[in-house]
């Protein structure tokens, strides 16, 4: 009997070590306390600033193993507009809480030091672009560092969903769904993902998203070996094309998923409820952490601007501050159970909450 599919404990382990990776970098990419510190672990603060963060691999890979265990290989039969409105607010409702107290922290910390990871006052016009998850493809200056992957993540999502949905429209189709998924993941690992011009749009990232979305059917298939190893010719292939270190850790990522799935220990590793409650509170933790770690980062630099040791200890205390205040979030917006109506109107209220702060800010 297999164990219980609604514990995923390796998954758990990486969310959590990518969502702390994520954080790190921030802290290490921006600075300042970082920018201090680097003196006194210079290879640390290297590795942080170039490498942590392909951690988003993970999540990439991850949110496409677990829509293949929401989503078969058929065709949808329903409309997709409800999976993509649930999807929406799901994303956005945290998401555009978040946005609030980046603008009020980037304010405070414009008081204290002058940084190019501090954002100006955005305008009605920025705003609407970020609860709309255009920023990117509008050209607007993000108001968080990361927020451009939970407009991907949405993307993802709906291009995924609607290649499912589309062969369904036609009886004959309908087989080939799974085969429109596995043609934009070749699509995307041998061509798009190769070519920045794609990288603020789901065609760039669907390699990652889509292998996971593969290995997560492969091992509900009977020869699930084969399939994984197919699968995993593919990513060694793209990369002998290509080597891109991003697609080397989200291969490795899909293979750990793929095997941990055939063997059972994706449901039953050892994990310690710290690393548990740290993946469930990861969307939080990713979405509050820049602008805590702003005001840590204006504290310690004003207090202690020339002490390696200092900040090196601030990063790590912004580091607690932002899973402390992920939990915070989590329970007093993310997990909070709203009608659906109501949670299409909250971005609507907080784009003119934030209007009129940046108004007041600006003033």
């Amino acid at each position: 009997m297999r164990p219980d599919a609604s514990r995923l404990p390796a998954i758990d382990a990486l969310k959590a070590i990518a969502c702390v990776l994520i954080v790190l970098h921030h802290l290490a990419f921006y600075g300042p306390m970082a920018d201090v510190a680097k003196p006194l672990m210079p290879g640390v603060i290297g590795f942080l600033d170039e490498y942590a963060r392909m951690a988003v691999q993970v999540f990439l890979v991850v949110s496409g193993f677990l829509f293949a265990g929401k989503f078969g290989p058929v065709a949808l039969s329903g409309a997709p507009l409800n999976l993509l409105i649930q999807r929406y607010t799901r994303l956005v409702v945290p998401y555009s809480g978040a946005l609030l107290l980046a603008i009020a922290c980037s304010a405070l910390a414009g008081v204290w030091m002058e940084h190019r990871s501090i954002s100006d006052v955005p305008d009605l016009g920025q705003l609407l672009a970020h609860v709309l998850l255009l920023h990117d493809l509008l050209d607007q200056e993000a108001l968080s560092a990361g927020v451009w992957y939970v407009a991907i993540d949405f993307q993802l999502f709906a291009l995924a969903v609607l290649l499912l949905w589309l062969p369904g429209r036609v009886a004959a189709l309908r087989p080939l769904a799974p085969a429109l998924v596995a043609a934009m993941t070749l699509a995307a690992l041998f061509g798009f993902n190769r070519d920045a011009f794609w990288d603020e749009t789901a065609f760039y990232f669907f390699g990652s998203f889509g292998i996971g979305i593969l290995a997560g059917w492969a091992i509900r298939q009977p020869r699930s070996g084969l399939w994984l190893a197919a699968l995993t010719v593919v990513a060694v292939t793209a990369l002998a094309v290509d080597f891109r270190p991003r697609i080397a850790v989200a291969t490795t990522v899909m293979l750990f998923l793929g095997l941990a799935g055939r063997s059972g220990f994706l449901y039953t590793m050892p994990v310690p409820a710290a690393v548990s409650r740290l993946a469930r509170i990861s969307y939080s933790v990713f979405l509050v952490h820049f602008p805590l770690c702003l005001l840590v980062n204006a504290t310690f630099i004003t207090l202690f601007p020339t002490h390696p040791m200092v900040n090196a200890i601030g990063m790590l205390v912004a580091l607690g501050i932002s899973i402390v205040g992920g939990e915070l979030f989590y329970r007093g917006i993310e997990s909070r159970p709203l009608p659906v109506r109501l949670r299409l109107l909250f971005p609507a209220g907080v784009v003119a909450g934030g209007w009129l702060a940046a108004l007041a800010l600006g003033g």
